[in-house]
């Protein structure tokens, strides 16, 4: 089974000077509590199994344990008590600075993911959003023990935390250790903690091109703005990107990797936000073969906006989405994270009938209306990284 408690905080929750300090205390709670120290936090969590998992992302924090049923009471109080009770002693936090800079540097040795970083800080411009979840070296070295309570304590209030699990559990087990975690220390009394007003996304068209002379390989993003994970209309949008790039039978995957042998790495995805999404494709190629890259995928842009889905193309990409739900039903981390996320994001369960319901309504016509009221000229943006070689583009190529 699993356990988790996540924070309806993330990165977009901060200010610029903030950057990273949700990421900070994901890593931070680890270091020790006023009853653990960070050793018997890794001890405990691996005599409980050792699946130990817990993240940041832009509009929450998450952290979850997958142990044995009978372990669930030790599971919840570790979880509790590194939540509750963090001790943020001042050595540990400059280590943990240093730690972490190391991983933004990672990213960096990371062409992708460096890519995925410089792409979202041009697509987003001057918005939370844009920014790295982990901050950056200036923010991280900033997150001294006043400012990592500061942070905490507004943020970690009992108003902002979700308490999910699946498994062999009832639910009125979980609500009593719940009860006697929390009430026992009083978490942070702050009953309107989760009021918190968005700045709306205002996302760019750019067109990044970025050299990077040393690598091998080129990379390449094209991106396009997307429903979001609040809007009706998102089970088409996914239909869309699995017929795009979402699978081996996909057309990206078959026009560019599996009849022209151009890219090892390619395919379509997009992030939904609670107020707002981005349709990315991504491949990897060589620099001599970016331009062909650039118009395969574009050729399907206008393909999905001038044609309708086939009605055997759309079953077989609701067949993948329906198979892919009820596999994830065997895993409890999966279970247990879904009904977190549709808690912060919708506010209450959206069951796998009702989901498996809307992906088999989506229509042809539907699919179709999402390209062309998304795969606009005006709003596609680009992402080169790599030894360009004289690769250049502008707004007409990008023409759909």
């Amino acid at each position: 089974m699993t356990v988790g408690i996540w924070v309806r905080r993330g990165s977009r929750h901060e200010t610029a000077a903030q950057n990273g300090i949700c990421h900070f205390i994901e890593h931070a709670v680890f270091k020790g509590t006023t009853r653990r120290t960070a050793m018997d936090i890794a001890v405990e969590s691996d005599r409980l199994g050792g699946h130990f998992d817990a993240y940041t992302t832009h509009e929450s924090t998450g952290f979850a344990l997958k142990v044995v049923d009978h372990a669930l009471p030790q599971a919840f109080d570790l979880l509790a008590d590194m939540l509750i009770n963090p001790r943020f002693d001042c050595d540990d936090l400059e280590r943990e600075q240093r730690v972490i800079i190391e991983e933004m540097k990672m990213v960096e040795d990371t062409p992708d993911e460096y890519l995925g970083e410089l792409f979202n800080l041009a697509y987003f411009p001057d918005h939370p959003l844009g920014r790295p979840i982990e901050g950056t070296a200036e923010t991280v070295s900033t997150f001294d023990q006043e400012k990592t309570f500061a942070y905490y304590r507004q943020a970690y209030g009992g108003a902002n935390l979700v308490v999910a699990a699946a498994g062999q559990i009832e639910h009125e087990q979980l609500v009593s250790l719940a009860e006697k975690a929390f009430d026992a220390n009083r978490i942070n009394d702050s009953s309107n903690a989760n009021a918190f007003t968005f700045d709306p996304p205002a996302s760019a068209a750019p067109i990044l091109l970025e050299r990077k002379r040393e690598l091998e390989q080129a990379h390449l993003i094209l991106a396009a703005p997307w429903p979001s994970a609040r809007e009706g209309d998102r089970y088409a949008a996914s239909m869309l990107a699995s017929v795009i790039g979402g699978g081996t039978s996909s057309r990206l995957w078959q026009r560019i990797r599996e009849e022209r042998g151009l890219a090892y790495s390619v395919g379509a995805s997009a992030s939904a936000f609670s107020d707002t999404g981005v349709f990315y494709i991504y491949a990897g190629t060589s620099p001599d073969q970016l331009d062909e890259v650039l118009d395969l995928s574009l050729t399907e842009l206008r393909r999905a906006v001038r044609e309708t889905v086939g009605e055997e193309e759309l079953r077989l990409v609701k067949d993948q989405a329906i198979s892919s739900i009820l596999l994830g039903l065997e895993s409890s981390s999966v279970r247990a994270g879904s009904l977190a996320r549709q808690e912060i994001i919708h506010g209450r369960r959206i069951t796998p009938d009702e989901i498996i319901r809307a992906i088999e309504a989506v229509t042809p016509d539907e699919i179709q209306h999402i390209a062309r009221t998304r795969f606009r000229t005006d709003a596609l943006a680009l992402g080169v990284l790599g030894d360009l070689k004289g690769f250049q583009v502008d707004r007409a190529r990008l023409e759909i």
